[in-house]
């Protein structure tokens, strides 16, 4: 590897240009601590009227030639290591290929990766984070952004709008939206995830079942009689339905899928009005609690993700709420029931079928010791999720896993014209209209359901006391919720 100087002759700054390797481009002179060879040549020096300049930049590229021919001593510098908080590596289904990337980059740039330890709960991470940015430390250089971050941290973050123009033109605009906060993108879509029903086809057919369910009421007789029969068999601990019932995020997004397909609104509707007290997202709640004991183990109450994910892979459930993205479906055989596995838009009722937007993108520290470093590392992230996309988008779908009836943005290959299936609606947390104070609506919420989910609480009086809280909370006006039901693209 070498550089090469050269002088710019409208700022009068020094750059250096990398040669000879995939990253190689124009740096500033703050980068030259990156240079790890002595071996240079100087640029013609361009003719403008700066003569002490010129005499400056002379005699730095003259010791550095004597330093070139002399072999001056010096300390060989390290490889930059860009450090990572991202949660995608405490999930086992995912981290061979997240690492095969990693490798990939350190390969063809020199750059080293480093991935930090994560906590497990979206909020606890969320709480990491926000410590970390706010100290201002060196380290971390890249942290994965929940969809739901973005108003809470964007001052902490870098706009990567200037950084990454071709990577944001080629993602969906209103996706990019929900990585924006204050007029800055503070991180670049990066493997959506999107709620959906995780069904065992094998059960499924030998019980005389032809498809998934598409109702919670056809759910429930489903996994009641799966349940019924597995256990005659001698699987006593088998269980019809799981998902994640600790007051964490995990709850928010499921509680807010029940009650959208039961017609009972987004907790905070886009217009600022809290709609959460009324009677279909009550009757959502009073069914998922009915649930406990029955079709559910009485532990879900603590089950986050991975407890949920541990139960499944164990083969100890019919079906399962689980998040997928087009990366995780394109890549199902990391998962151990990949062979048996199938994936739906998650059942719905009177307002239809909800599947909460989910997943990450990748944002950079303003603190970051190598924030060009960072930046590069990420957009080659996107590019090779992007590549991947498109590629898939003219490919066969294999075989497995079978994809039924799944939402429109997670369908990771071209859907056949003749299939008719339908597809399920998206629908966002509130933490748009909410803002900075998301994480305290999200935790209201999830007590709240909570409440319910552990009987400590009614459903009509916790209802009650939420739409109060959250009136403290954010000063918006009570009302009833939106008659839209489960919207299109990442409806708020």
């Amino acid at each position: 590897m070498g550089y090469e100087l050269r002088i710019l002759p409208r700022s009068g700054s020094l750059e250096v240009h990398f040669a000879g390797t995939k990253r190689g481009g124009w740096l500033k002179m703050a980068a030259k601590s990156n240079i790890t060879r002595p071996w240079y040549r100087a640029a013609p020096t361009p003719p403008f009227r700066n003569r002490r300049f010129i005499k400056i930049a002379a005699l730095m590229s003259a010791s550095l030639f004597l330093c070139g021919i002399g072999g001056c001593r010096r300390s060989p510098v390290q490889p930059v290591t860009v450090t990572v908080l991202d949660p995608e590596w405490s999930q086992p289904d995912e981290l061979p290929a997240a690492q095969q990337e990693s490798d990939a980059f350190t390969r063809e740039t020199g750059i080293l990766v480093k991935h930090l330890p994560v906590p497990e709960t979206s909020l606890s991470q969320l709480g990491l984070w926000r410590k970390l940015l706010k100290e201002g430390g060196p380290t971390p250089d890249v942290l994965a952004i929940d969809v739901v971050w973005p108003g809470i941290l964007d001052e902490y973050l870098i706009d990567l709008k200037p950084y990454a123009a071709e990577e944001l033109s080629s993602e969906d605009p209103e996706l990019v939206a929900s990585y924006t906060a204050s007029g800055k993108v503070v991180a670049l879509p990066y493997h959506t995830q999107i709620g959906v029903l995780a069904y065992r086809v094998d059960l499924l057919r030998e019980y005389g079942y032809q498809h998934p369910p598409t109702t919670w009421d056809e759910l429930e007789k489903m996994a009641a009689r799966i349940q019924a029969g597995e256990r005659a068999k001698g699987k006593k601990d088998f269980w019809g339905y799981l998902w994640q019932g600790a007051a964490a995020e995990g709850l928010t997004c499921n509680a807010l899928e029940w009650q959208v397909a039961e017609g009972g609104g987004r907790v905070i509707e886009n217009d600022k009005t809290i709609s959460v007290n009324n009677p279909a997202a009550i009757r959502a709640w009073q069914r998922a609690a009915h649930w406990i004991g029955w079709i559910t183990p009485p532990g879900v109450v603590a089950y986050r993700e991975l407890d949920s994910m541990n139960v499944w892979n164990s083969g100890g459930a019919a079906f399962r709420r689980s998040w997928q993205s087009d990366f995780r479906l394109s890549h199902w055989q990391n998962s151990s029931l990949g062979a048996v596995t199938g994936y739906t838009s998650l059942p719905g009722g009177p307002g239809g079928r909800a599947s909460t937007l989910g997943g990450t993108g990748l944002g950079v520290s303003r603190s970051s010791a190598h924030p060009l470093e960072a930046i590069a590392y990420i957009r080659a992230l996107v590019r090779r999720d992007i590549q991947s996309r498109q590629e898939r988008a003219h490919s066969e779908p294999p075989a497995q896993p079978e994809l039924y009836d799944l939402p429109l943005d997670l369908q990771p290959y071209a859907l056949p014209a003749a299939s008719g299936q339908t597809r399920g609606g998206l629908v966002a947390r509130p933490s748009v209209v909410s803002g900075q104070a998301y994480e305290e609506v999200t935790k209201a919420f999830m007590t709240a359901v909570h409440s319910v989910l552990s009987a400590e609480k009614k459903a009509p009086e916790a209802a009650a006391v939420l739409e109060k809280r959250l009136v403290e909370i954010t000063g918006f006006k009570t009302g009833a919720p939106s008659t839209g039901g489960a919207g299109g693209k990442y409806a708020p």
